[in-house]
This record gives C-alpha cells, structure tokens and sequence, in this order.
C-alpha cells in the first residue's frame, strides 16, 4: 500500500507543481515543438484549453503520450496524467482524440497501461480512469480493432482491456488503497462489461464472486453509488451466459433480493429488476426466485410509486414470468429446489402422502442427489426446524421407497440422525426418533407408526 501521503493526493495539488519543461527541452527529454505546445497549454484555464483542443487536440495528446514515455520522474509522470484527467472530465468526449487518424503509428495505450502497475496509487488511479476513458471511446468509435498502418507493434485494445481486468480483480481482491480501490475498480467495470472481451476476461479470472459481497444495503451517499455500479456490472453480466453459470452458484440472488426489499433508490431498484427479469428464465434461477419469495416481493414493489417506466415494465413482465414459472414447476421441482436451498419448512407436500408415492422414484435421480442433500443438512445446518423436516423427509423416503432402509444405511444416515436424537430442541429430536424407528422397524411396519 503507498504511503498515505502519497495515497490522499488529488489532481489539484499535483497540478499546483511547477514542472521544469524548459529543462526537459534542453536535455532532449522534449523536443521543442512539444515545450511551445506545452507552454501554451500548460496552467492555463480550461476556456483558454477548449480552443487549443479543437483546433489540434491530437498534437496535445502525442505531446502527453511522448512524456509518460521518455520521462520517469514521478512528480512529472502525476502532472501529466492529472493534466489529461482534467481534459477528459471536463469533456469525456475528448477520449476519441487518442483515436485520431494522426495517432495512427503512436502507442497510445502502452504507456498507462504500464504505469497502472507502478508508482503511486495517484498514478495507479488516474492511469486506470484514462484507460477506461480512452479504450471506450476507440469501441464507440471504430470497434476493437489496430491501426493497421503502423509497422511497429503497437498495443493492442484487447490486452488493454485484459490487463484492466487484472488490475481490478487485484483490486477487489487487494485493495491497494483503503477506500478508493474498489469504488474506482467498480466504477471502470461497470464501463467496460459492455465488451465482449471484458465479460469473457472478467468471467475467467474469477471477478463474479468478487463483486456478489458487495451487494449489500447501502445507506450513505457513497455506499450507494458503489451499490448502484455493482448492480450495474451484474445486470451487464446477467446477459453473460458463463457469467450466468457462476451467479447460479453464488449467494448473488438472496443478496439482490435481501437488497431490493430495503432499496428506496429507484435507480438501484430498476437494475435489480431488469436482472431479475434477465435471470428468470435461466436454469433454476426462476425456482430460486419462487422459492426465495420474490413473488410477494415484486407485488411490494408494484404498490409503490415509480417514475421510471422501463422499472414498472420489469416489473409487469416479472410478474407474469413468475406466475408462469410457478405453474410450470411439478411438485417435486418445488421440494428439490427447497432442499438444494436448504431453505426446510413444514410445506403441506412433506406430509402429503400422494406426493411421496407419486414422487419416490424422483429421488433415484443424479444417484439420489436430493437425498444425499437432506442428509448434507442434518450435519451442517444450525435450524432446528429444518434439521427437523429433513429427518422427517429422511423417514418418509424409508416408508415409501422398497428399498428405502437399504439406501439410507448404505449412505450411512443412521449415525447422523442418532446424534441428533440428543439435539435440544424437541421437535428435532421427535423427528429424528421417528427416522431411527422407520429406519429398524422398515417399510412394512413403519407406517403404522404415528406421524
């Protein structure tokens, strides 16, 4: 982590540096057309800048390439990227003079991508800004592609972008910087996920599960906006199908959820929605949903009142593709999914004997993987209730299936549900001596047991 004097620094107090630009001249550092361009520029108001931009906007820029160059001293190197961070804030769209036809035998990326592993964190910031800045204006402008005229090798966009995504999942995973890595890690992300490249880059080094934790309610302005972005990058990667995959197996939907039930930020609101509405008709994400309670959720959301119509459309379409999703799932799509959840309660289909007689064979499925879940849960799970159901459910796949005691000992099920027997709650306990009963007693006596 840089000194923290050195990590606090802003653009102002760079930019109030007199850097020696005549000395750079007569060493040969600059050449002299670059010291008058740099005169004319250099501490001057951004009315006088806007003219010398317009006029020969990419001239300047050579100039800016040609000193993060040649020059390593580092209080030059923070002046001149705090001077083209000026630029572009005050017109982002002044990116696209990086792409100038002029440009065309200039490496234009070389130099920040180099730094953004270097020096200080104001250099490591500012760097990876212009960066997102400057690599996004060349998509909008003319696709990913290389100047082709240029003999020397030149760096190319996609490394560019690779190396961003390297550089923010160190960041997420390493903050080089206590509190400004990853707002200024998700800030570019939540720029660059529109690529192709970036998505496949992101997906591939593992930067999914470093986002979902940050899906979390917000509630100062700042914690907001980082929420805001990191739904912004996982509404962008719900259109992802390898992304789709991890967020499958993360804890990403109860945070979205756990996030939208207490969000009064519309703009958040609107994202989580539209990736609701991405997500429902992928895999088990629409059971997930249906399980997790997000029915009753979006029937909250509809009763407050929303400006934004593309929001009150989401959630129009949520509502139907859940209702939908409901009608579709058999009854034991509904009990899988509530095992894989872990999420056990006293549901009517437990004790329904129509359903463990139409269902019984159900569990063979994937060598008895719904059953291997429950017994999962008996010696992990800390709820009482639903280590309860599960040594219910266990019982009942005794009674009902033939050879239900021979499955359940060979995948040694006695031993847990023993121990469980002692467990302090009463309803835990009740269970598991009904399962260790059906269990000696097997399929032709075990029904005569009380339920």
């Amino acid at each position: 982590m840089p000194p923290m004097d050195q990590a606090e620094l802003n653009s102002d107090q760079v930019l109030r540096r007199d850097i020696p630009w005549e000395t750079y001249m007569n060493t040969k550092l600059i050449t002299t057309t670059a010291f008058q361009r740099l005169r004319r520029y250099d501490k001057k108001s951004e009315i006088d800048r806007t003219p010398l931009l317009e006029n020969d906007g990419p001239s300047y820029i050579r100039v800016f390439i040609s000193i993060l160059r040649d020059i390593q001293k580092e209080d030059t190197v923070e002046y001149v990227l705090a001077l083209i961070d000026d630029m572009l804030t005050a017109n982002p769209k002044r990116a696209k003079l990086f792409h100038d036809k002029s440009l065309a035998d200039e490496d234009i990326y070389e130099p920040f991508l180099r730094l953004l592993w270097k020096g200080s964190w104001f250099i490591q910031e500012k760097s990876s800004k212009i960066l997102t800045l400057v690599v996004s204006a060349r998509s909008k402008q003319n696709g990913l592609t290389l100047n082709g005229d240029s003999k020397k090798k030149i760096t190319s966009s996609d490394d560019v972008l690779k190396g961003l995504v390297e550089w923010f999942c160190l960041q997420l995973k390493k903050p080089s910087h206590p509190s400004r890595s990853i707002p200024a890690s998700v800030n570019s992300l939540a720029t660059l996920l529109k690529e192709p490249v970036v998505r496949s880059s992101f997906v591939q080094a593992d930067g999914v599960k470093l986002l979902v934790p940050l899906i979390a309610p917000a509630s100062t302005q700042q914690s907001i906006q980082l929420l805001y972005e990191t739904c912004l990058c996982v509404w962008l990667l719900s259109y992802y199908e390898p992304a789709i995959e991890y967020l499958a197996t993360s804890r990403a939907l109860p945070r979205l959820l756990e996030v939208v039930k207490g969000s009064t930020k519309e703009k958040v609101v609107r994202l989580i929605v539209l990736t609701f509405k991405n997500l429902l008709s992928k895999g088990s994400f629409g059971a997930q949903m249906v399980d997790l309670g997000l029915p009753h959720i979006v029937q909250s959301l509809k009763a407050q009142a929303w400006s934004d119509e593309d929001l009150l459309d989401a959630l129009n379409h949520l509502e139907e593709g859940l209702k939908d999703n409901i009608k579709k799932l058999s009854s034991f799509d509904k009990y899988k999914q509530e095992v894989l959840l872990g999420h056990l309660d006293w549901s009517p289909m437990h004790k329904d004997a129509i359903f463990w007689r139409d269902n019984i064979t159900n569990f063979e499925e994937n060598d008895f993987q719904t059953l291997r879940v429950l017994l999962t849960i008996l010696e992990t799970s800390s709820d009482p209730r639903a280590l309860a159901v599960a040594c219910f459910d266990l019982s009942q796949f005794i009674q009902y299936h033939p050879a239900g005691r021979v499955i359940v000992t060979d995948l040694k099920a006695k031993e847990r549900v023993m121990k469980l027997m002692n467990h302090e709650n009463a309803e835990v306990t009740k269970n598991a001596l009904l399962c260790i009963q059906r269990l000696f007693l097997g399929a032709k006596y075990a029904s005569f047991l009380q339920v």
